[in-house]
């Protein structure tokens, strides 16, 4: 597995660990004592650890390659997906995929970008950044969605949409606008996850929702740590300073009221635990659909207009 810098600490004290274990069992020493101590020291350095996290060290978590991706939540927190295809007009983009599947027995339409783990995988998936028609995909199922009267699911793991001449050629920029307009009219309750990474416009294309939720380790800004130091001091070594002063992680958003709630993750990141992860995913996902399943067409409406109206509200005289 990935071994972060910060980590490193409780990684030696793991080694040091299984070295006792293995020298008791294969010389038939009693090292309990020792073990215990062991044990007790690495459960206080990895809580220190993860308990002060800085924002640098949760956008490094966030873009673990071991992270849950979008499919992997497919797999452990849904059930009957039903994968969909194409835009209706270019083509499949798989950086996107979408469809119909269940969670705590509701249907539901499920959204959202999707990396991959090796070079093969990032080739297909185009490294979790859409094209134009991954994001018309998006919105044909969410007005499939509104149709069937279907609470629309968005994952969102993206440093950005795709740059590319191709994606400019097909209008991405009008893709995405297209999408935040749309979405802010849908007659269904409509949630986004941020699961790793929120970048920029790529993110906001499926991120226009009732309930904006962000995983304990994930980030959501208009532009990178990297980018953002390299604007401001002309040099991507300055990004910890940058993700610092950008306020992107969760616990920041949620004071700004930029989000709406947080999703707890194992000790050490989503990483270590896949199913626990899914686990406090659902419970979270499933809460908010009840939620907005009790109100109104016109109520759920103007509630999603009044949020996104106060963003950036001025307060002062």
């Amino acid at each position: 597995m990935q071994l972060l810098e910060f980590e490193k600490p409780a990684a030696e004290l793991e080694r040091e660990l299984e070295k006792l274990r293995t020298k008791s069992a294969s010389q038939n020493i009693d090292l309990s004592a020792e073990i215990s101590i062991m044990e007790t020291k690495l459960a206080e350095t990895r809580a220190a650890i993860y308990k002060n996290l800085t924002p640098w060290q949760r956008v490094q978590i966030a873009r673990h390659t071991n992270r849950p991706f979008m499919l992997d939540y497919v797999s452990l927190a849904f059930t009957d997906f039903c994968e969909l295809h194409g835009d209706r007009h270019i083509g499949d983009d798989a950086s996107m995929p979408g469809g119909f599947a269940r969670i705590g027995g509701r249907r539901v339409v499920i959204i959202g970008h999707q990396k991959g783990r090796d070079t093969k995988e990032n080739l297909k998936r185009n490294f979790g950044s859409a094209h134009p028609e991954g994001y018309r995909k998006a919105m044909r199922l969410m007005k499939t969605a509104e149709k069937f009267g279907l609470p629309v699911i968005t994952l969102i793991d993206t440093p950005g949409a795709f740059p590319g001449i191709g994606a400019e050629e097909r209008n991405i920029a009008e893709a995405i606008a297209f999408n935040l307009r749309e979405m802010m009219l849908l007659k269904v309750p409509v949630i986004a996850i941020v699961l790793g990474e929120g970048g920029s416009g790529g993110a906001l294309g499926i991120g226009v929702a009732d309930r904006v939720i962000m995983m304990e380790n994930a980030y959501y800004s208009v532009i990178s740590p990297e980018g953002c130091a390299a604007i401001l001091w002309k040099h991507r070594k300055h990004a910890p300073e940058a993700a610092e002063a950008m306020k992107l992680v969760a616990p920041d958003l949620m004071k700004l009221g930029l989000i709406d709630d947080v999703i707890d993750e194992p000790t050490g990141g989503a990483h270590h635990d896949h199913q626990a992860t899914a686990d406090a995913f659902s419970d979270k996902v499933i809460s908010h659909i009840e939620q907005l399943s009790a109100l109104s067409i016109e109520q759920l409406l103007n509630e999603r207009y009044a949020k996104f109206r106060n963003f950036g509200e001025w307060q002062g005289k």
